[in-house]
């Protein structure tokens, strides 16, 4: 007795090879339009950055002030780390900070 179940898939024709082609060609150059824009924003950001090196300070100086944030929300201990998908960050608020770690937060504080 045959097992109807167990019957070979149908044979793929042209067409199907076409298709699946096409299909694979259209991501690939979906995957090439996505690295070429990519590579000409890096060129821009390059090109920004030698031509204007106060550009580089005023970045370091954003992130510093970012980190010092960051510490003063999270307290010292929070490194950056990659957070699994629903992973709360380190949450240790610090008890009394010495000195306003992010300036310019104070003026807008609501007393």
């Amino acid at each position: 007795m045959a097992d109807l179940s167990s019957s070979p898939a149908p044979p793929k024709t042209r067409r199907d090879d076409t298709l699946e082609l096409d299909a694979d060609l259209e991501r690939m150059t979906e995957d090439v339009e996505n690295m070429s824009v990519q590579l000409s924003w890096m060129t821009y950001d390059m090109v920004e950055l030698r031509t204007r090196p106060e550009l580089a300070l005023r970045m370091r100086e954003l992130e510093e002030a970012y980190r010092r944030c960051r510490d003063a929300v999270y307290g010292e201990a929070c490194q950056v780390t990659p957070q699994q998908p629903g992973q709360e960050p380190c949450l240790e608020l610090p008890q009394e900070p010495d000195s306003d770690p992010c300036p310019g937060t104070a003026a807008k504080q609501h007393t």
